[in-house]
């Protein structure tokens, strides 16, 4: 317990799935929750989530696909809470499934504005805040589609590449400067982007998974949790995933 105690930390997309989970367990751990998100009554839910249990959390509204507002979220921790030592940049879309040829412009444009921009820009102004506060540990949420492809859905792998790609980047420029910077990739999680699914599609997609099921929020939430403890202390531009044996087939 307590390994997060008084760390400030902002986790985007924190309204439902892998963001709750981890902002749960960051709550749990003594950090102080910024819970972003476009989703008000999810995030919100968070948040009284997290008081329930005696932490501490705010709710802001906030686009990742629009700088301002990660600007905003990072202004906003730093005066309600004094500074910013962590961050999960966890906010993201599946987006179309179409081939190419057929794939939709104005789909293509959105999913990389919010699951690579939204990363970028998060970090943006996260890292600036981090260095006034002493130093930080920031995590970005890729995916096994940041390591591999798979058809019909060119716009959300090119974004986790391009997530992974930014990470090490990111952890090269700051790591004289106490910011370490990973990312992770989950394999197919039970989340609410999977409630739309059919048995047939759920099926085949724990067939995918060597460990023959899906994967949990609250287990991604865990491997977060280390990578922004101090028990991670040596790790910088590192990507781990996390998915029952799918990328080592």
């Amino acid at each position: 317990m307590g390994s997060l105690k008084n760390k400030v930390s902002i986790v985007t997309g924190g309204g439902s799935g892998i963001g709750r989970a981890i902002a749960l367990l960051y709550a749990s751990e003594g950090a102080k929750l910024v819970i972003s998100d476009v989703d008000e009554k999810g995030g919100n839910e968070t948040v009284t989530q997290i008081k329930a249990k005696g932490g501490e959390a705010i709710f802001v509204r906030a686009d990742t696909s629009k700088h301002e507002d990660s600007e905003n979220t990072v202004e906003l921790a730093v005066k309600q809470f004094g500074a910013l030592h962590i961050a999960v940049n966890n906010a993201g879309i599946g987006g179309p499934i179409k081939p190419i040829g057929e794939y939709p412009i104005d789909g293509w444009e959105k999913v990389i504005s919010i699951n690579l921009s939204g990363v970028f820009y998060g970090m943006r102004y996260q890292i600036p805040a981090m260095l006034s506060s002493g130093g930080g540990s920031i995590v970005n949420m890729a995916s096994i589609l940041g390591k591999v492809a798979t058809k019909n859905s060119a716009a959300y792998i090119s974004a986790k590449h391009g997530v992974i790609g930014l990470t090490e980047t990111a952890a090269l420029e700051y790591a004289n400067q106490n910011i370490r910077v990973n990312s992770i990739g989950p394999g197919y999680i039970v989340t609410p982007l999977l409630k739309s699914l059919d048995d047939a599609t759920m099926k085949a997609l724990v067939g995918l998974h060597p460990m023959g099921r899906l994967g949990t929020a609250e287990e991604v939430a865990e491997l977060a949790l280390w990578l922004n403890s101090d028990k991670a202390s040596f790790v910088t531009g590192s990507y781990y995933n996390i998915d029952g044996g799918y990328l080592a087939q």
